[in-house]
């Protein structure tokens, strides 16, 4: 895994994506050609796979987990308007990988968010961090007052 520092994005060989989703390259490049999942950045050795690559296999591997055919995966994955039920997903097991964003609160204090499970966007994910930052703050400056 290579960090490349001007975007501050993780880059992926394929052979660390594939260590990370447990999944085989040829599984890899199965998913690439039915567009699944798009192609690997950049051409020939120098090509690479990005978090929203690893992100994607995660999604792909989750909704198979929960029994979901590839052809059912592809309609959730890229049809907007999909008014389909979903199925229940499979409950987190021991050793499963999930992609989460750590948010620093305060000095031992961490907000946890998994993206994909939240349903949240952007802007409420940073309104939903201020508002605990906020919660916080209320919390132990109340707390200091009372001592």
């Amino acid at each position: 895994m290579k960090n490349n520092p001007s975007q501050n994005n993780m880059r992926y060989t394929l052979n660390d994506l594939c260590q990370l989703v447990e999944l085989t390259p040829r599984t890899i490049r199965f998913y690439i050609q039915k567009t699944l999942l798009p192609a690997p950045e950049g051409s020939g050795r120098g090509s690479f796979y990005t978090q929203k690559h690893l992100e994607r296999l995660l999604e792909i591997k989750k909704w198979q987990d929960a029994g979901l055919s590839l052809e059912r995966i592809n309609e959730l994955l890229f049809d907007e308007g999909s008014s389909k039920p979903l199925p229940p997903l499979k409950r987190s097991q021991p050793g499963d990988i999930e992609v989460c964003s750590h948010i620093y609160i305060d000095e031992g204090l961490t907000l946890t968010l998994n993206p994909s499970k939240a349903n949240l966007s952007p802007e409420q994910t940073k309104q939903l961090t201020l508002e605990i930052i906020s919660l916080y703050q209320r919390i132990a400056v109340s707390d200091k007052e009372d001592k």
